[in-house]
């Protein structure tokens, strides 16, 4: 299998993707910057040097999607990391009924057919050289219910199912695909929710680019199709508990039964 050392970080202009696209770059990964703002994008592209691929894209437009990767695969020579950062969060910190329906309706399509765009575009030059790895930039608000932001705990528990398809359907084909909460990084869109007001306490950006490189490089393979946590997991706590991870199948999407005679699956 042929391993590129390239990668495609999307929503990279600023915040946790400008993050992981610096500690990438450090790694050595030859990069394509992708997002709305090109000016973010390029002071990125300026702050890191030497060859980066910069391009402008709506992430919810197929043709804008398909031209952005077309034109980064032959640029780079071909993908081998993808990672679907790019997300967004309801305007107003409320209950489903309290909120704008159609604002909760934009978080979805953001966060679920932006990756899904990005991704189906991406795939078929990893499949058709038998290696690649995605990382799906997930949240704890997937896994868990929330008195808020009604549209953001449905897209990242969309996009937990999304990763347990890809591996599902492409890991005999060399692709691995893993979920990945940032924990609480301090960009523009966390501390402009209420319930971060007054937080002292962070997840350094270093935290969540370490564990995408080590993704990256082959080395959390294992736990394909499985959800890490920047602040908590590390790459060698990861890879000290992989045994228990996958003897108890944990660390995935699923559904809990009461005991051995409830068939819910």
């Amino acid at each position: 299998m042929s391993v590129l050392r390239t990668a495609m970080v999307t929503g990279a202009g600023r915040g946790i993707g400008r993050g992981i696209a610096i500690g990438l770059a450090a790694a050595g990964y030859r990069l394509a910057l992708v997002g709305r703002t090109r000016s973010n994008l390029d002071a990125v592209a300026e702050e890191l040097g030497g060859s980066v691929f910069v391009a402008t894209a709506d992430l919810i437009d197929p043709t804008e999607v398909d031209d952005a990767v077309a034109r980064a695969e032959d640029e780079l020579g071909g993908l081998g990391l993808l990672v679907n950062n790019a997300g967004v969060i309801e305007r107003e910190a409320t209950d489903f009924v309290g909120d704008d329906v159609e604002d909760t309706w934009r978080v979805i399509e953001a966060n679920v057919r932006g990756p899904l765009l990005v991704t189906h575009a991406v795939l078929p030059g990893m499949l058709a050289r038998g290696s690649g790895r995605v990382v799906n930039l997930n949240s704890g608000a997937g896994h868990r219910a929330m008195t808020e932001y009604t549209g953001y705990a449905i897209s990242k528990g969309a996009l937990a199912r999304f990763t347990t398809q890809l591996d599902a359907q492409y890991r005999d084909r060399g692709l691995r695909v893993l979920d990945l909460a940032p924990g609480h990084v301090q960009t523009q869109m966390t501390t402009s929710m209420p319930m971060h007001a007054g937080r002292t306490s962070w997840t350094p950006i270093e935290a969540v680019a370490e564990l995408v490189r080590a993704f990256g490089d082959g080395e959390l393979d294992a736990l394909s199709g499985r959800f890490v946590r920047a602040g908590t997991d590390t790459v060698e706590s990861l890879r000290a508990a992989t045994a228990q991870i996958l003897a108890t199948d944990a660390r995935t999407l699923s559904l809990g039964s009461y005991g051995a005679d409830d068939r819910v699956g």
